[in-house]
């Protein structure tokens, strides 16, 4: 897994400078507070999260208007980040948010 990591995109180093940053918000208790509270611009959302995760945080992105993407895998997104694996991450900077949309624009971009 390490080596998904290393040879990964720039949405993975990105996600991970932006934690470092303190930047990032992960976990779904805390992602959903932050949410509510207006703090969230882009959620995350696991790939390979659970149908009634994404149905929640979908939800709840649209209700806050916050844009949510569905992009990675938990395991890997953790790892990422230092930490367990996640199903739910948000991004509290607009910087960071548009780079790692980006980043994930061109990913889709070179396997097209």
């Amino acid at each position: 897994m390490k080596d998904r990591v290393k040879s990964a995109d720039k949405f993975y180093n990105y996600l991970g400078l932006a934690t470092r940053a303190g930047q990032v918000v992960s976990g779904e208790y805390a992602v959903e507070g932050a949410v509510r509270r207006g703090k969230v611009v882009l959620l995350i959302i696991a790939a390979d999260a659970s149908e009634n995760t994404r149905r929640k945080f979908s939800s709840l992105a649209r209700n806050h208007n916050v844009k949510a993407i569905v992009a990675g895998e938990k395991d890997v997104l953790g790892q990422a980040m230092g930490k367990p694996s996640r199903a739910i991450v948000g991004l509290t900077d607009r910087s960071f948010a548009n780079v790692i949309q980006e980043s994930l624009r061109e990913s889709v971009q070179e396997n097209n």
